[in-house]
């Protein structure tokens, strides 16, 4: 629902920004689940490139799941936010 200019400075921001450094900074417990049918952000330069970058993270993959869990596995996702968060 962005308007055209929001959503390809958003789209440029977050494709040309390079956030490796900030990972080693991350002190507090993370939480990275990602969908490895995602085609929009795929997983290898992406969630799993995270999880290696932030000491302790966790990483859950969702097996064919596309990008926007909250809609394809709701259940799953809530289920594994409510765990982690203990």
């Amino acid at each position: 629902m962005a308007s055209p200019k929001a959503t390809i400075n958003c789209v440029d921001a977050f494709g040309k920004t390079d956030f490796r450094p900030d990972l080693a900074a991350f002190t507090m417990p993370t939480l990275i689940i990602h969908g490895t049918g995602d085609k929009t952000v795929p997983i290898d330069p992406s969630g799993r490139a995270a999880a290696r970058g932030i000491p302790g993270a966790v990483l859950v993959e969702y097996e064919g799941e596309p990008h926007g869990l909250f809609a394809t596995a709701p259940m799953r996702l809530n289920d594994d936010l409510i765990q982690f968060i203990g």
